[in-house]
Formats: C-alpha cells, sequence, structure tokens
C-alpha cells in the first residue's frame, strides 16, 4: 500500500478534498493524509468541501485539519509519496520526511477564496473535488510498477501536466 500525504496552507480545503478522494477511489492500493503547513488555531475542514465530498457519496468521518509536523515526527506512518496541492505550500520549506517519499506539485486554486454566493461558493469546491478527482483516477490506474518507489515522483510529477 501506498501513503501518500496531501499538503495545502491551513489543510482545510484542497488537501482534505484530496485526502477523502483517494481514500475513496484507492482501492486499496493506497492510504490518503492531508495536512497543512500553518493551520490556523482550532482549524476545521471547510464545510462547503465537506458538503460536496458527502454529496459525492464519500465518506468525511475522521477528516479533520492538522499540522504537517504530526507526519515529520518520530514514529509517524512513513510516507511514499507528498504532493502540494496549494502554490503558497509548494513554496515554502518542508520539513524532512522520514524515508525520503517521491514529491509532486499538483497546483489548484483556493475554492475558499472566491467572493459570490453561496451558490457560487459551492460550485467552485465541486470543480476542484472534479478537477482532483480525474487526476487521482489517473494515479490509481497507472501499473503497479509505475508505483515503484524509483519512478514514483517522475510518474506524479507528470500527472501535473495532465
Amino acid at each position: 500500500m501506498l501513503n501518500v500525504l496531501f499538503l495545502c496552507t491551513h489543510n482545510s480545503a484542497r488537501s482534505i478534498l484530496a485526502e477523502a478522494i483517494l481514500n475513496h477511489i484507492g482501492q486499496g492500493r493506497f492510504k490518503a493524509f492531508s495536512a497543512g503547513s500553518s493551520p490556523r488555531e482550532n482549524q476545521q475542514p471547510n464545510p462547503l468541501g465537506l458538503q460536496v465530498l458527502q454529496s459525492a457519496g464519500m465518506a468525511i468521518e475522521g477528516l479533520r485539519s492538522k499540522s504537517w509536523d504530526e507526519f515529520g515526527a518520530p514514529g509517524a506512518t512513513p510516507m511514499d509519496l507528498v504532493i502540494t496541492v496549494c502554490d503558497n505550500a509548494a513554496g515554502e520549506v518542508c520539513p524532512y520526511w522520514p524515508g525520503q517519499p517521491a514529491t509532486a506539485h499538483w497546483g489548484y486554486p483556493d475554492p475558499s477564496a472566491g467572493e459570490g454566493t453561496d451558490a457560487q461558493k459551492l460550485e467552485a469546491f465541486r470543480q476542484t473535488l472534479h478537477a482532483l478527482k480525474r487526476r487521482l483516477e489517473l494515479l490509481v490506474s497507472l501499473p503497479p510498477e509505475k508505483l515503484e518507489k524509483t519512478l514514483l515522483q517522475n510518474t506524479a510529477r507528470a500527472l501535473a501536466k495532465e
């Protein structure tokens, strides 16, 4: 099983969506986690994100905003792949990850940053969910040899162009 960590700044929208999607479609071959470089005090997953996940039939139990420090601590689950899903987190100096996982950046606009009606904000989350799901379906459909440690980084980075 491949452990995949999705990173964003606050761990409230994109990284939470990616975690839930990959755990839903990962077919037992992937275990997804998410974290933020600087989640706010008492940060919670964005309610609109949770709403679109539930509408898509995906589990939201156990989703929570947390710091990436949890995954660099002694005894933390080692990651095979770390993917930043926001441009802010991509530019930050990441902590040392035990096991030196492959890394990639898949940039998505922040669905919670926009102005507009509640319906427009919900649609932004829905579009982000579908964009992430398309790319994650490509990852899940890869043959096992493409997911071996030596190829994983190049494969994940190539998917950023899909």
